[in-house]
């Protein structure tokens, strides 16, 4: 059925909305998406974007608004049942929710992926002085392996008939893993200090130990490894704006290797941006910076 102009309207406006929401909160991704060909920068807006809102809810601005934890928990679960219902039924008032159903509905990401996704935010709405590695395992798959794959079917629509196999299925998990555990580095001292988290399983922020830093920096590069032997498939513009991506974060986890822990405790780690306009002027150019 074709779309009639007011939905192309919403849609369009929808759209537009994501695409704010990854210029307001990212640099990073912000100008590696640019690289991308125009209807795949728009689809991985619209994922990160609700990513973005669901973050958002459990990180602080809903407890800075005044909700308890059962009324931060209460509205993730009703923008999980928004999300599932937008994709079956194609709309949501919900500007934010509708892009993403639209994109999702466009490349096949189903409640497969953001069933888990939704089940990890609930895991940072509920009170966990630490993981165990069986929390942490769970919690890595769901905010950041299912949204590594959810970006993967977007970058299917630059290339028609795209087979996504296993290996590139995998490239994507260990990309958004390597995403998440580089966050975990350095978020340290904010997640420990005002929100009361530990993620890595043995790990006490008050006594971090370069060793064990070296552990976790070790295994980011190794997430990285496998993720590049993926990228290198991908088709040309989504291929040039995910080496930038993972070429940001691979400066970043060197940035760690080379930040002793006792300062991770009190510093957040960062690019400089004219670090950052290197590594995405070579990727643009088919490059790497490693």
């Amino acid at each position: 059925m074709t779309a009639s102009p007011a939905l192309d309207l919403y849609t369009r406006t929808a759209h537009a909305a994501s695409a704010r929401v990854i210029g307001s909160y990212s640099t990073s991704f912000g100008y590696a998406s640019r690289l991308l060909p125009r209807e795949v920068r728009a689809g991985i807006a619209d994922v990160y974007a609700l990513v973005r809102v669901a973050d958002e809810i459990v990180d602080g601005p809903a407890a800075e608004a005044g909700l308890d934890r059962p009324e931060v928990i209460a509205i993730l679960d009703e923008l999980e049942r928004d999300t599932l219902t937008a994709i079956e039924r194609g709309f949501s008032s919900n500007l934010i929710v509708h892009a993403f159903a639209a994109t999702a509905r466009r490349t096949g990401i189903g409640p497969d992926l953001v069933r888990p996704f939704f089940e990890s935010m609930r895991m940072d709405a509920t009170a966990h002085p630490r993981f165990d590695q069986e929390q942490y395992r769970r919690y890595i798959h769901g905010s950041a392996e299912v949204v590594g794959s959810m970006c993967l079917r977007v970058f299917a629509l630059e290339r028609s008939g795209m087979v996504l196999d296993e290996h590139l299925e995998e490239g994507a998990r260990r990309l958004g893993a390597a995403f998440q555990k580089v966050n975990f580095l350095r978020d340290l001292a904010d997640d420990s200090g005002r929100l009361g988290r530990s993620y890595i399983p043995g790990l006490d922020p008050a006594t971090f130990t370069d060793r064990e830093k070296e552990a976790v920096v070790d295994e980011i590069a190794e997430d990285l490894t496998v993720a590049r032997s993926a990228i290198a498939r991908l088709p040309h513009g989504s291929r040039r704006a995910t080496t930038a991506a993972a070429d940001l974060f691979g400066r970043l986890n060197e940035q760690l290797r080379a930040t002793p822990a006792s300062r991770l405790r009190t510093t957040r780690v960062s690019v400089p941006l004219r670090r950052k306009l290197r590594i995405l002027i070579l990727a643009a150019t088919g490059r790497t910076s490693s």
